[in-house]
């Protein structure tokens, strides 16, 4: 039996964000920001804030809370600009404090600059360190402000600067930040982040984690920032600029993007998030050996591998589960209790659909497993005979240090039981997840990090390392 307690460490600080950015467009830039910060909402739902630039002087404004909470017309008003870089945040319970709230602003003799940040730096408290024995002071835990004062320390020209800085970090990044009149978009070497470019229709530029938020804008996608690289936004003759900071990269794109995080609506590197959750779906069906009657998805992220396996399956695809839609992500709240608590709230069976039935139950994934029991038992006291549960996605191992909210063993339900005890656990009638090579296969890419699967990091772990091998013992 697993002990459903709440599982965190307070010395670490894992995110999952979105940033949007954008370029010489109307003077109000910061209401464009908003709108793709909404389109992104489902990264981030604990704090909001935005940066606008009119080239003379860059305001900013942020707080806790949902975007609308955050943001009312005045506010916006009052962040007049042609250019404007944004940012949602989802933390850790011990880290939401408003000094860690982003974009982190700096105003400094060679200019002020603003700066805003998805993933996470593995290398962080040995860097943090070596700063502060040079004197540096900080505000808050954000890597988004180890990387401005590293900037302030570098010398060059500001591009220059940042490409210095970029070299000393290692792990999962998307950067966006952003002078009086420039804008630098910046990825890890890895590519474990996702960021985009698209231009606006008046000539200007976006920059994004997902490509869902150039819709809402009406922006026409360009190309996906490359790992190492630098992309200057400037108003001059080339506009967009290209700089690496390194040639030693690879494409590892985290899988729980195209599982998880991102919308399907986007594509991550070519290729659409629907598209492979559809995919995974009908690779789960293919080797089935159970018998059902319906298949249902559970909101929002499993619809689409759901609707694959019916296809693949011949089975009817129904929808089983109702999610209130003003109840948040379960996955992404910062404690288990509240975890719990809004699995309750937000999801319903409908009971004339699966009573007497046979269900044929998918999921995006399985983390901690007491969202799955939850689900199954809904499920089963709305009159459903069978639940066979389907993971559109491998057995989740191994903790992650890239910015997905599973920092430890302990909290990560298959490190620790086989198929069949988390079967059990859940209670359901059988279970099965995808291998990773069908996930692969699926996906359309074998440029993925994989390492929450099967334990094998692209990167030097530093300080993590050890805590994974004092955990092993």
């Amino acid at each position: 039996m697993i002990d459903e307690k709440d599982y965190f460490f307070a010395n670490k600080l894992n995110e999952e964000c979105g940033v949007f950015g954008v370029y010489n467009v109307s003077d109000q830039a910061s209401s464009l920001a908003y709108f793709g910060l909404h389109a992104l909402q489902h990264r981030g739902q604990e704090a909001a804030g935005i940066a606008a630039s009119d080239e003379n002087e860059i305001k900013c404004y942020k707080g806790k809370g949902l975007l609308s909470e955050v943001f009312q017309p005045k506010i916006l008003e009052e962040l007049p600009g042609k250019h404007a870089i944004g940012h949602v945040r989802y933390s850790k319970a011990d880290a939401n404090q408003i000094e860690n709230v982003q974009p982190i602003m700096v105003r400094a003799h060679m200019g002020h600059f603003a700066v805003a940040h998805n993933g996470q730096i593995v290398n962080a408290k040995e860097l943090k360190q070596e700063l502060e024995d040079l004197g540096s002071i900080f505000q808050g835990e954000s890597d988004s402000e180890m990387l401005a004062h590293w900037i302030q320390r570098e010398d060059g020209t500001f591009v220059e600067k940042i490409m210095k800085a970029c070299r000393r970090f290692e792990g999962a990044f998307a950067f966006i930040v952003m002078t009086k009149d420039c804008m630098y978009a910046i990825r890890d070497h890895n590519g474990l982040r996702p960021l985009a470019i698209a231009s606006m229709p008046d000539g200007g530029y976006c920059v994004s984690s997902e490509t869902c938020a150039f819709d809402i804008v009406g922006a026409q996608y360009i190309r996906d920032v490359e790992p190492g690289e630098v992309v200057r936004i400037a108003n001059e003759a080339e506009a967009l600029k290209s700089f690496f900071y390194t040639d030693q990269t690879q494409k590892k794109m985290c899988a729980m993007e195209y599982i998880y995080f991102a919308r399907p609506d986007s594509s991550i590197d070519g290729v659409n998030v629907h598209t492979a959750r559809r995919l995974s779906g009908r690779a789960l069906a293919r080797v089935e050996d159970k018998e059902g009657d319906i298949v249902i998805g559970v909101p929002d992220s499993s619809l689409s591998a759901a609707i694959g396996f019916s296809e693949e399956s011949g089975l009817p695809y129904e929808i089983g589960l109702i999610k209130n839609r003003y109840v948040g992500r379960t996955f992404i709240q910062p404690t288990q209790k509240q975890r719990e608590r809004g699995v309750r709230m937000k999801l319903s069976a409908i009971r004339s659909i699966v009573n007497g039935k046979r269900v044929f139950m998918i999921d995006d994934s399985i983390v901690r497993g007491t969202t799955s029991k939850r689900i199954v038992q809904l499920l089963k006291e709305a009159g459903a005979t069978k639940v066979h549960v389907r993971i559109a996605s491998p057995t989740f191992r191994s903790p992650c240090f890239y910015g997905v909210d599973t920092s430890s063993y302990e909290e990560l339900i298959s490190a620790r039981l086989n198929v069949d005890e988390v079967c059990a656990f859940i209670q359901a009638d059988s279970l099965r997840f995808l291998e990773i090579d069908a996930m692969k296969q699926a996906f359309g890419t074998p440029d993925l990090c994989v390492s929450c699967f099967d334990g094998v990091y692209p990167t030097r772990l530093f300080s993590y390392g050890d805590v994974l091998k004092e955990e092993k013992k």
